[in-house]
């Protein structure tokens, strides 16, 4: 959520440009409402058709859409077996179009960064987040170089040839991580255009199997660890439609050498929405697109949180040739931030409990 002196820390950012839209002034933001057709009223780009993707061009910013985010989540685990997971991301928020001709002074950019970094220490059941919210400026956040360095603060996401690096450090929890591609970028969607909702979509890619290395802090304790990544880029100026509150979003890794990404998009009327879809990656890297009519999400159990929200920890996953049950690491692994909502490890199993894999679930727009 943002509240009082949130809003202010905004205000500030934004200096003297044009207001922020009106969700932006909401005292009960979450994040679907950055993304709604109705907060996208000034001429950004739009992603409507189908492109082609170049990289490493397209690992940096794309500055005439409205949004965009960079997205990292891996399951890592520690010489004595110790299990962590670790989310990264930076979102990019536009306030207004970017002038033609861009204004000699670095504080007149029009976006604003935030980043959002996490560690679920699973023997601990602890779950600890950081952010990071700063306006574009050479010396503070933003995208430079090829391959492209993303960075907000002191954190950031480095582009290699075959993967990258993250590093980030808050308090008693810090990451330096290497992220290597063990499998090929998937265009998600149809050929990397990702429907949401009639006339509003994304472009979106992913890594859907990284390769991971590195050390990690958590509890001022340091670990070597290595595990498996996912990793998602995507950008937009419209998304959700005003029918849809928010969404449930999975990326699985299964021990027989499998990816999975299913998107779940939750309305306001309860109906199942034709736009959910998802993704299935052999161990080969062959992929195939899930629609709607491919599976079903199924919430089978609930945990509260102490201001009364229930948080869907438990799921069935239903594809026609098999049911996968996903469930919380543990169950608090809220981000408690700007943007309020669920973000963690989770654990896969069959019906026999016998486990099949790991990965993350995302769970956004749930209110008490």
């Amino acid at each position: 959520m943002i509240r009082g002196g949130c809003l202010l820390l905004l205000a500030l950012l934004c200096g003297c440009s044009p207001p922020p839209p009106a969700s932006l002034e909401s005292s009960s933001l979450r994040l679907g409402a950055l993304l709604q057709e109705g907060a996208a009223a000034q001429p950004f780009e739009r992603a409507e058709t189908v492109r082609a993707f170049r990289f490493p061009e397209d690992h940096g910013a794309h500055p005439t859409f409205r949004s965009e985010w960079w997205y990292v989540t891996a399951n890592l685990s520690a010489a004595d077996g110790r299990a962590f997971g670790v989310q990264f991301t930076i979102f990019r928020q536009a306030l207004a179009p970017e002038p033609a001709t861009p204004p000699n002074n670095p504080w007149a950019s029009q976006q604003v960064y935030l980043a959002h970094f996490a560690i679920s220490d699973v023997a601990a059941g602890e779950h600890t987040e950081a952010e990071w919210l700063s306006r574009a400026h050479p010396a503070l956040a933003g995208v430079n170089g090829t391959p492209p360095v993303v960075r907000v603060g002191g954190w950031q996401l480095t582009f290699t040839e075959s993967g990258f690096d993250v590093a980030a450090t808050h308090a008693d929890i810090a990451v330096e991580l290497r992220f290597e591609a063990a499998k090929p970028v998937v265009a998600q969607g149809e050929g990397g255009l990702s429907r949401k909702s009639p006339g509003n979509a994304s472009y979106y890619y992913s890594f859907p199997r990284l390769t991971v290395q590195g050390t990690l802090r958590s509890q001022n304790e340091a670990h070597l660890v290595t595990g498996l990544a996912w990793f998602d880029h995507e950008w937009s100026t419209s998304v959700l439609s005003d029918a849809q509150t928010g969404w449930d979003w999975f990326a699985l890794h299964l021990h027989d050498g499998r990816d999975l990404m299913a998107f779940r998009l939750r309305r306001a009327d309860g109906a199942r929405d034709p736009f959910d879809h998802g993704v299935v990656v052999a161990a080969d890297g062959a992929h195939t697109g899930l629609t709607h009519e491919d599976f079903t999400l199924t919430p089978v159990r609930w945990w509260a949180d102490e201001s009364g929200v229930r948080w869907p920890v438990t799921w069935h996953l239903d594809t026609g040739s098999e049911r996968l049950v996903i469930h919380a690491a543990f169950d608090d692994q809220r981000m408690q931030t700007l943007i309020s909502y669920w973000e963690g490890a989770v654990w896969i199993s069959n019906e026999e409990g016998e486990r099949l894999g790991e990965g993350y679930m995302e769970l956004t727009g749930y209110a008490p």
